[in-house]
């Protein structure tokens, strides 16, 4: 994959604005909370602001590195929580909009099930991994972001690809909201046989509450057990509460909206083969405070 580059000309403004979707992306994937990707580049921003940019080669360069070094180090506090979750954690999911055709090759590295996986990498492999096989960076390049020599690089890198056994990004495709439609109106509908004919025979069901809001605290695995679950689920669901269509992470979802605040859920579907292999449902309000608003993210 490749990386968005910018010239020096223009105005120093003009070369942090241009790199800005770029670098929150970076940072979102690193973390996985858009949250603190937005606290991050703020942060990268004062340090630009305060910087001798005259002396500064290549903008895009500099901002990477300190971009990526104060995600690792939120990261790294993170990764400690994340030991204690109550549950699965999932990333915080987000409302994405069409970006530059230029960075839409890297539009699957933002779905949920691409930054679940990362969630087995510790912190430095995470962000060697990402800087190398999403961003296109050389081993020199990474070493400058992560303290650690090119050649420690690439022996990262390579573990990371090990531990991760070679996995794909799923790539959403123009067809599958329709079948994400299909199987919500099937499980809400009562259709056992039409929703597992929509699933994957291994499909898994990951929920995220957080530790107030009830969910599986383990994956739900196979079609029977999953549509059980959802169709439980909906039988709760109030009939004041609205769902929307939307696109979460790049891929077809759900947004559940409760005017009282006590229901309110983002899911996600992947697809494989036609149809769903994965279903990735946050119900932890801390993760939905940034749901209504759309972003760019490169």
């Amino acid at each position: 994959m490749t990386r968005l580059g910018v010239t020096r000309a223009g105005a120093p403004e003009d070369d942090f604005s241009k790199e800005r979707a770029r670098l929150l992306g970076l940072g979102y994937r690193i973390m996985g909370s858009l949250a603190d990707a937005e606290d991050v580049v703020q942060e990268a921003w004062l340090r630009w602001s305060a910087a001798d940019r005259d002396a500064i080669e290549k903008p895009a360069a500099w901002l990477t590195t300190v971009t990526t070094r104060l995600a690792l180090d939120k990261l790294k506090s993170a990764h400690r929580r994340r030991e204690t979750y109550v549950g699965p954690w999932l990333p915080e999911p987000v409302l994405t909009s069409p970006g530059p055709e230029e960075v839409a090759e890297t539009a699957e590295t933002l779905t949920l099930g691409f930054l679940a996986m990362l969630e087995q990498l510790d912190p430095v492999s995470r962000v060697v991994f990402l800087l190398t096989d999403v961003f296109g960076y050389s081993s020199n390049e990474v070493s400058d972001a992560v303290g650690k020599t090119p050649p420690a690089c690439r022996q990262i890198a390579s573990r990371a690809r090990k531990k991760l056994h070679g996995a794909q990004p799923h790539r959403p495709s123009a067809t599958d909201r329709a079948v994400a439609d299909r199987l919500l109106a099937a499980i809400a509908g009562g259709d056992t046989e039409a929703a597992m004919a929509l699933m994957s025979q291994d499909v898994v069901l990951v929920t995220d509450g957080g530790p107030n809001r009830h969910a599986a605290r383990r994956p739900v695995v196979g079609p029977w057990r999953v549509n059980r679950f959802l169709a439980n689920i909906s039988k709760r669901v109030s009939p004041t509460v609205g769902i929307e269509a939307v696109t979460i992470n790049g891929a077809a979802g759900f947004r559940l909206r409760d005017p009282a605040g006590e229901q309110d859920a983002a899911m996600a579907f992947d697809l494989t083969d036609g149809v769903v292999s994965a279903i990735w449902v946050v119900t932890n309000p801390e993760k939905l405070t940034r749901i209504d608003t759309p972003v760019i993210l490169a």
